[in-house]
């Protein structure tokens, strides 16, 4: 992504959406609409695009964010120390755009890797997984096989 289309796709961000991913804001918890989410998809950045998560992944951490046990891919998030607000943490920023995502945590499930990927909604967007071809993720529908792929004509 250039900096021509990433500031072009950053005016059509709201608010919110932009003191996340550039700014690092924290939406409040339980507030941000993935949540409390479990449809079959991937969630992608949105500000580039990037697929970043699928919801195979996803879990109910308790915490008031999406949380994630891993990303789609390890290439697609670059950490980086955060010592803000008193605290030691590792945030997480989308690789292509540099969009703030949320952070990454050592308490997630054991038996899955033991990463806990607490990513604010407002710095995703859903692709439903019988729409990945659709909205041109379509490697990502081997992921969800069981699930009918829709096309143009439907």
């Amino acid at each position: 992504m250039n900096e021509k289309e990433k500031t072009e796709k950053l005016k059509e961000l709201t608010a919110e959406q932009l003191a996340v991913t550039q700014q690092a804001a924290t939406e409040k918890p339980f507030s941000g609409k993935y949540d409390d989410f479990y449809r079959p998809g991937i969630y992608v950045d949105i500000v580039s695009g990037e697929p970043l998560f699928s919801s195979l992944d996803k879990y109910d951490a308790g915490c008031g964010w999406p949380s994630f046990t891993k990303p789609i891919d390890k290439k697609v998030i670059k950490e980086k120390s955060d010592n803000s607000l008193g605290m030691r943490r590792t945030e997480v920023r989308s690789q292509d755009a540099d969009s703030h995502l949320g952070h990454v945590f050592t308490d997630g499930p054991e038996e899955k890797g033991g990463l806990r990927f607490c990513i604010n909604s407002a710095a995703l967007r859903f692709i439903p997984a019988a729409e990945l071809k659709l909205q041109g993720y379509g490697e990502y529908a081997s992921l969800f096989p069981k699930i009918k792929q829709k096309t143009r004509e439907e």
